[in-house]
């Protein structure tokens, strides 16, 4: 795959620190890659506090924090999410999540294989 590596690092690490945020001490985390035939696939499993339905339509929202009362507590603002979608997208990825509250959530970064247009071009529109 083509891609910028800084940058995706960048998106990876993100989802990492959110995972480690907020799976409590016991909890595990979970990074795994997967190959499929058009696309690679990066997971961040957690077993943390999960994410209400009704807050995953705007979790890559800037700026957008689930619970402000724990926003307190962990420090951030809420733009770790939103700049690791924006980077995913610039690659022609995609950022999804999916949570069940008290179980924990996977959020899945897919991105194509190599194409003979670079990312970032400006034809690529």
């Amino acid at each position: 795959m083509r891609g910028e590596a800084a940058l995706l690092r960048q998106a990876v690490e993100n989802l990492l620190r959110n995972a480690l945020q907020y799976t409590p001490a016991g909890g595990t985390v979970q990074l795994s890659l997967e190959s499929r035939r058009h696309c690679v696939c990066i997971h961040v499993r957690d077993t943390g506090l999960g994410i209400p339905p009704e807050h995953l339509p705007h979790l890559f929202e800037r700026f957008y924090r689930v619970d402000t009362a724990r926003a307190r507590h962990t420090g951030g603002f809420g733009l770790g999410l939103a700049l690791a979608h924006q980077i995913v997208t610039a690659h022609r990825g995609s950022l999804r999540v999916a949570s069940q509250v008290g179980e924990g959530s996977v959020f899945t970064v897919e991105l194509p294989l190599s194409s003979s247009r670079h990312f970032l071009s400006p034809s690529s529109g």
